[in-house]
């Protein structure tokens, strides 16, 4: 294939047509929130969506002509991104507002007025863009649409009516299982995000230092989809049942599982555009214009400060917050039994048995306890296996009973087969395939 005849764009009746036709809708949306009264509900879900879509569009045309070589068009189109990446933003930021209090959550710690600050900060971003937008459009001499939207044309989506729940599963041993599945890959992912250290503000520093050196988009995204299945799951597997609609504690744990989605989503968003769009790494003078042009309509320290102090900070806290009501959940409907094993020969709970044992129990995230005669010990927590390893080695006991989450007694059993990871001299030994997990 030849190479592509380039055009030049301003003497081509057959292009001129083209962008006045995909720029349509989405100069309408421009026209529409910079004309629209800011106290009104200007900004609906129907509205951004309408704003993602012609963005798009629009975006694909002029990437699919070049716009992102050209010099004369480059702006036109990281602007019409801008409107795109922000849209998308808002819409979960506005989805967030609108099913929060449905979700039936704990203390919330200034959630809502944090949300509303971001919403302002991004409403107020795009208005500067969509006038930007509507002067670059004329500068390049595209044509306007005619008519314009109204406000009628953008209604919100809540309503009076709720339908009524009537459709019940009642294979609730089947659901036990998932729920089971859910909660302890919620425990999983809440654990290793608190490592993030999310858990207080940050100053602009601070954040520049960690966004995207150590956290950016691709680690967000990562996350999205971990939390992406675990709602998905739930709406597959366990509100199929009218019955289950009706417990709280379910609810509530749908309720911190879809928070946390869509704040990831948002953070998400957020970081891409600032990844992509302003931060430093063009080196061409038309790169650096144009992203100190979109830095003055969306401000660079506003968009970090609302990645990490609302949207990482709140995923932080709701996960932390959902901790509690997953375990209470994941013990209602796990699978539990007992089982006898030997103490580790030798040496008895030393600290690696006792860690082995511990990050077990941990790893599938249920209730287990180590039974010494009439004590109970929690068997997640080394300090407690120490502490009955005291109490077997006074007593002289050979055997101890664990009860508990079944799946984690699986692998109790595994483990004190192989002497709990090690010989008689107490130097550790390898450990069976199914054990693998504890090595990380």
């Amino acid at each position: 294939m030849g190479r592509q005849k380039a055009i030049t764009v301003k003497h081509d009746a057959g292009f001129a047509e083209k962008i006045r036709l995909f720029s349509e809708e989405f100069l309408k949306c421009a026209i529409y929130i910079c004309e629209t009264e800011p106290a009104r509900e200007t900004f609906t879900k129907r509205l951004y969506a309408k704003m993602v879509s012609s963005s798009k569009l629009l975006e694909d045309f002029l990437d699919i002509h070049g716009a992102k070589n050209n010099s004369d068009w480059y702006y036109y189109r990281e602007l019409v991104s801008t409107v795109r990446n922000l849209s998308e933003a808002s819409y979960s930021q506005k989805h967030i507002s609108k099913r929060f209090p449905i979700y039936h959550l704990a203390e919330t710690e200034g959630f809502e007025e944090g949300g509303y600050a971001t919403h302002k900060f991004l409403v107020s971003s795009l208005r500067r863009i969509s006038r930007s937008a509507i002067k670059e459009a004329k500068r390049l001499g595209i044509k306007f649409p005619e008519d314009r939207f109204s406000w009628d044309d953008f209604p919100g989506i809540a309503g009076q009516l709720s339908l009524e729940p009537d459709i019940d599963d009642e294979n609730l041993e089947e659901e036990k299982k998932n729920i089971v599945k859910i909660t302890t890959a919620f425990l999983r992912v809440a654990k290793e995000f608190e490592t993030l250290g999310f858990y207080e503000p940050y100053s602009l520093d601070q954040i520049k230092a960690m966004v995207p050196s150590s956290f950016n988009e691709q680690e967000t995204r990562r996350y999205e989809m971990v939390v992406h299945s675990l709602q998905s799951s739930f709406d597959t597997y366990v509100t199929r049942s009218a019955l289950r609609v009706s417990d709280i504690k379910l609810k509530r744990l749908r309720g911190y599982i879809s928070i946390v989605l869509h704040l990831l989503e948002l953070t998400r968003r957020l970081l891409h555009y600032y990844e992509r769009h302003l931060l430093e790494v063009g080196y061409k003078n038309i790169y650096k214009e144009v992203r100190h042009k979109l830095a003055k309509a969306v401000s660079p320290k506003e968009i970090l400060d609302r990645t990490v102090n609302y949207g990482l900070y709140y995923i932080w806290y709701f996960l932390v917050q959902g901790q509690d009501v997953a375990q209470e959940v994941l013990n209602e409907n796990m699978e539990q039994g007992s089982v006898t094993v030997g103490i580790p020969q030798e040496l008895g709970f030393h600290s690696r048995p006792c860690m082995l044992v511990a990050k077990i129990v941990q790893h599938y995230g249920g209730q287990v306890e180590l039974l010494v005669n009439s004590d109970r010990f929690d068997a997640s927590s080394v300090l407690d296996i120490q502490w009955a390893g005291g109490k077997i080695q006074k007593e002289g006991i050979k055997e101890v009973v664990f009860k508990g989450d079944i799946r984690a007694l699986k692998d109790i059993q595994v483990l004190a087969s192989v002497n709990y990871g090690e010989d008689s001299m107490g130097k550790g030994i390898p450990l069976p395939r199914e054990l693998s997990y504890l090595k990380q």
